[in-house]
């Protein structure tokens, strides 16, 4: 069953869509705003009905911080389809457009073409996105705003355990365990240089620290 993501602030419009592509055989996922779509993105879906004119955080710019790193078609909804904006979504990365209003049949026959000629069989990556950071777990690279912070094997693992499960909080002997293999009581030397090393990082390309120091107990990755 292929995954559509539906990106609109409309309510009515976007359980219109859901209805017709659930009863077309599509598993359908919804956003309403741009920070609901990015979480929607981290399920890997095949393709994506992003409307332009949302509040806070345009389809554009949702379109900008994803593009990168999905594969899959974005369709613009929107009611503007002037030249000059038919330029911007494309430099944004979309793929084409659909004018409101529009025949939902048109665009259910759409979606299907853009998937048939989709079939790339490219192996889809497992990501996080949080705010302008994105993780790659498949790939197992660091971004910010769009740049590879680079983390050595042991320092991109602790950010995967910790980033798999925020707010938890991980003792130092458990990190070892779980990064390290091992049972044996680590050094807790060994850890905070590590994490140490992985702040340094992260300032250096103006990413605000996400991995925090619950003192007396261990570490968290801030929701």
């Amino acid at each position: 069953m292929q995954k559509i993501l539906i990106i609109d602030d409309e309510d009515d419009l976007r359980k219109m869509l859901a209805d017709y592509f659930e009863v077309n055989g599509y598993l359908v996922l919804t956003a309403k705003d741009g920070n609901d779509a990015l979480r929607q993105v981290e399920k890997q879906p095949d393709i994506i009905l992003l409307d332009i004119n949302m509040p806070e955080s345009s389809g554009l710019d949702v379109c900008k911080k994803i593009r990168n790193f999905v594969s899959c078609p974005i369709l613009f909804l929107t009611a503007r389809i002037e030249d000059a904006d038919k330029i911007s979504g494309f430099q944004a990365g979309g793929d084409d457009y659909i004018q409101k209003p529009f025949s939902i049949h048109e665009l259910g026959a759409r979606v299907d073409a853009h998937l048939r000629r989709e079939m790339r069989n490219q192996k889809k990556s497992t990501l996080k996105f949080s705010d302008d950071l994105v993780i790659d777990y498949s790939e197992r690279l660091l971004y910010y705003n769009g740049l590879q912070i680079s983390l050595a094997k042991k320092e991109f693992d602790i950010v995967e355990l910790l980033s798999r499960h925020p707010g938890m909080i991980f003792d130092k002997e458990r990190i070892y365990e779980r990064v390290w293999g091992t049972d044996e009581e680590g050094d807790s030397s060994v850890i905070a240089e590590h994490v140490r090393r992985i702040r340094y990082k992260m300032k250096e390309h103006s990413c605000e620290n996400r991995v925090e120091t619950v003192w007396g107990v261990g570490y968290k990755w801030r929701k």
